[in-house]
């Protein structure tokens, strides 16, 4: 169904900082594609907390329980079948909560950045982000346990502890780490580049976003991406998705695309290429967690 564009900005406006019906500091639609590919079929898959589309392996899409799994990563397609199972030697899997692809450090190849960042509590005094380089190929057997190697890079902020489910990485290697929302407003936090030889870092909010969580309304941030061209940062909730201009590693003119009931157990978001993105969902009531192809309206690069 959809909703008119005056009920959408009733809806949102309260969720946007220093709205008024008549003062909407962005674009407001909704999807004009959304069609469900296909639902997880490896049984062990429950909980897919995020999602990242490779772009070395043709339909490969990467992915990770929630917590309470091993610190493992499913390969997988839009279709849901399982494509590979990895282990993650030296990492635990705290509260894993995001991923993303992006170069390995002072490197060019590939690498998956995991973020055990999640803390309901918010009480860790530091989280963990993991580095992997992304298998150049998949296990002949889908049944196989390959083991990767991870580099752990342990992360504070200096404000404290957050629970953080959103992780974005650019095309040249800027990391972005983004609270919930759980208990106050949505914070940004950026890695410029990761340390060639630091264990910890700090991080320091490097700005908040104009996003009102509303834990009641399911407005509350569980995932985030970077778009291939890297001018655009998709931030996901539970209802909808919010869009911004990124051009010299500065975040300007919002949009939101409201998903409203399609998808509320969906954590996981990534782009497919510059205009297409792929939503992840946990499983619900005992059927498989979903996985959609959108397309929404966004705020397009300026010439």
């Amino acid at each position: 169904m959809t909703v008119p564009r005056r009920l959408l900005i009733a809806i949102l406006c309260a969720s946007l900082a220093g709205c008024r019906p008549d003062e909407v500091p962005a674009q407001v639609t909704e999807p004009t594609l959304y069609d469900v590919t296909g639902v997880f079929q490896l049984p062990r898959l429950t909980e897919s907390s995020g999602v990242a589309v490779s772009r070395s392996l043709d339909g490969v899409l990467w992915t990770h329980n929630d917590s309470g799994d091993e610190p493992w990563l499913y390969a997988t397609d839009l279709s849901g079948a399982a494509r590979g199972v990895f282990r993650v030697g030296g990492a635990r899997a705290v509260d894993w909560e995001d991923i993303a692809l992006g170069p390995c450090p002072g490197e060019t190849r590939p690498c998956l950045y995991i973020a055990d960042t999640g803390d309901n509590l918010e009480s860790r005094p530091s989280v963990d982000l993991y580095i992997v380089p992304e298998p150049a190929s998949l296990p002949l057997r889908t049944d196989s346990l390959v083991t990767l190697t991870a580099r752990r890079l342990r992360v504070r902020y200096a404000d404290g502890p957050h629970d953080v489910e959103a992780l974005a990485v650019s095309p040249d290697g800027e990391v972005m780490l983004i609270s919930k929302g759980r208990t106050g407003s949505i914070g940004l936090y950026r890695l410029r580049a990761i340390p060639a030889d630091s264990a910890t870092v700090l991080l320091q909010r490097s700005e908040q976003l104009a996003i009102v969580p509303q834990r009641s309304f399911g407005r509350l941030v569980t995932g985030a991406a970077i778009s291939p061209s890297g001018r655009a940062l998709v931030v996901r909730t539970y209802v909808d998705l919010v869009f911004y201009r990124l051009e010299n590693g500065e975040l300007s003119d919002q949009a939101v695309c409201w998903l409203g009931m399609r998808d509320l157990q969906g954590e996981g978001v990534d782009f497919l290429d510059d205009s297409t993105l792929v939503l992840t969902s946990e499983s619900v009531a005992g059927r498989p967690g979903t996985i959609a192809r959108v397309r929404c309206p966004i705020v397009r690069p300026r010439p």
